[in-house]
């Protein structure tokens, strides 16, 4: 169990790494010109301080949401057996999202946010790579999920 909770934390701290790194580049290249055109229509990269958490909720809120991403990281390295068992990437990839933007609430006291996808007036909220690895994560959770409970259905198991 060490060296899976070890693993997952040396993956963390460098997904973490990149998330930052991503964010630094672009308060330096995005910041001054706002948005940039890569896909007409669909993707620019575009700068973003978002006060808030997902979709732009709880405005402001920076310190309880930092409290809360503290106490989140905290609860699933303690519980991290008990909820991932031997894994290794998913928890490293909660970790580095959580890591990511409590970090940037911290020091910068707004998460940077920078991928911005639409689709004529349709837009999505702007995320970032923590935000990526975080819903990465879950979605692989989910799907583990569903797959152990179909093959206990198809092995005659409840």
């Amino acid at each position: 169990m060490i060296k899976a909770r070890l693993a997952a934390l040396v993956l963390a701290l460098n997904l973490a790494f990149v998330d930052q790194l991503v964010k630094e580049i672009a308060v330096v290249r995005l910041k001054p010109v706002a948005a940039i055109q890569i896909v007409p229509g669909w993707f620019d990269l575009a700068y973003v301080e978002n006060r808030g958490c997902a979709w732009g909720m709880l405005q402001g809120q920076v310190w309880p949401l930092a409290a809360f991403g503290l106490l989140a990281l905290a609860f699933l390295v303690w519980k991290q057996r008990k909820i991932f068992g031997e894994g290794v990437l998913v928890p490293a990839m909660l970790y580095a999202g959580i890591a990511g933007n409590l970090l940037d609430r911290i020091f910068r006291g707004y998460v940077v946010d920078m991928f911005d996808c639409h689709w004529g007036v349709h837009h999505f909220p702007c995320f970032n790579v923590a935000d990526a690895l975080i819903s990465v994560a879950a979605a692989l959770m989910l799907l583990h999920e569903a797959r152990s409970l179909y093959l206990g259905r198809t092995h005659g198991q409840r």
